[in-house]
């Protein structure tokens, strides 16, 4: 049978409440967790450890690094990892990134804490192993609702449902069916930045508006930051005040070039008004391809962490399309 080591990050898959607090917080550990779906033993060989025990949205990419690093010195055929879903896209993207293992890893968590009716935490669980221990998994996996998505796909796509994580632009690799995998999709290209090194760099990511007149982009500009995304309008357009900022700031920092639309890729060469995606191009920027703008964001800050330079980053960018 199987060896599946469960690490337990915190988040929703373990918050209960107490007596006197409003809300519930992360209290389980990963040994609670796997008490709670019995049905487990028929499926691996179960072992659980608690890494932390926060929230996703306290989870820093300095937490994910070193859960890299914890999980390259773990013996198992395969490892899920659980945590709170605020961040679990981003995470498994990171992990993804800088963890190349030889065993899957697979993420998950719940949408709805232990004490909600129909709580998902333990049918997520049971299904995250169940591919974990599946020979066909590779890579860093989010499972949610039986479906599998790959790292580079997965979005969150809703506040509270349990179906929220879905892989708009591509769909699910495979889901989960009578404690069966069904494999949909081969995983899609990876890249690996290896030695990532600390402090993280500061790469901030700034949104374009209807009559914005640069203010904000200076002010984010005057903290010095190490890169900077930029969610464009459309296709990558910006403002006319955008543009004299933007060329200045990529003279000194990469920029990264995408769309807020949620779909699609920016353009390259379509529109040539000042201030269109050509024109920025031209100036400097960076093309963002198809990631989604936070993933790019850590692709962005981990390349500069290995000391990446712009082509390498490019590059990085059109292997994952």
């Amino acid at each position: 049978m199987p060896r599946v080591h469960i690490v337990s990050l915190g988040g929703t898959i373990a918050m209960t409440g107490s007596s006197g607090h409003p809300g519930v917080v992360p209290r389980l550990d990963a040994h609670d967790l796997v008490a709670a779906v019995p049905g487990l033993p028929d499926v691996a060989q179960v072992s659980a450890e608690s890494f932390l025990r926060v929230p996703g949205a306290h989870l820093r990419v300095e937490d994910i690094l070193d859960l890299a690093r914890h999980l390259s010195g773990i013996e198992a055929d395969g490892v899920v990892v659980t945590q709170g879903t605020d961040t679990i896209e981003e995470t498994a993207f990171v992990l993804d990134l800088v963890a190349d293992l030889p065993v899957p890893v697979v993420m998950t968590g719940a949408m709805r804490n232990p004490e909600l009716p129909g709580a998902d935490g333990p049918a997520n669980l049971l299904a995250a192993v169940t591919v974990a221990a599946d020979p066909g998994a590779r890579g860093v996996l989010v499972v949610f609702d039986e479906q599998i998505h790959a790292a580079r796909y997965v979005e969150k796509t809703h506040t509270s449902r349990p179906d929220a994580f879905r892989s708009p632009s591509a769909g699910p690799l495979g889901e989960v069916t009578e404690g069966e995998v069904r494999w949909l999709w081969p995983a899609p290209p990876r890249v690996v930045v290896p030695d990532v090194a600390t402090p993280i760099p500061r790469v901030p990511m700034l949104d374009t508006w209807l009559g914005d007149d640069g203010a904000v982009l200076e002010a984010v500009l005057s903290t010095r930051p190490d890169g900077l995304v930029l969610r464009a309008m459309g296709a990558g357009h910006v403002p006319l005040a955008l543009v004299e900022p933007l060329t200045s700031a990529a003279e000194q920092i990469p920029v990264a070039l995408t769309s807020r639309t949620g779909s699609g890729r920016p353009y390259r060469r379509t529109y040539g008004f000042p201030g269109s995606e050509t024109d920025l191009l031209s100036r400097g920027l960076i093309w963002g391809g198809g990631l989604a703008p936070h993933k790019l964001r850590l692709l962005l800050t981990l390349g500069l962490a290995a000391g990446w330079d712009r082509g390498q980053i490019s590059a990085a960018i059109s292997t994952l399309g």
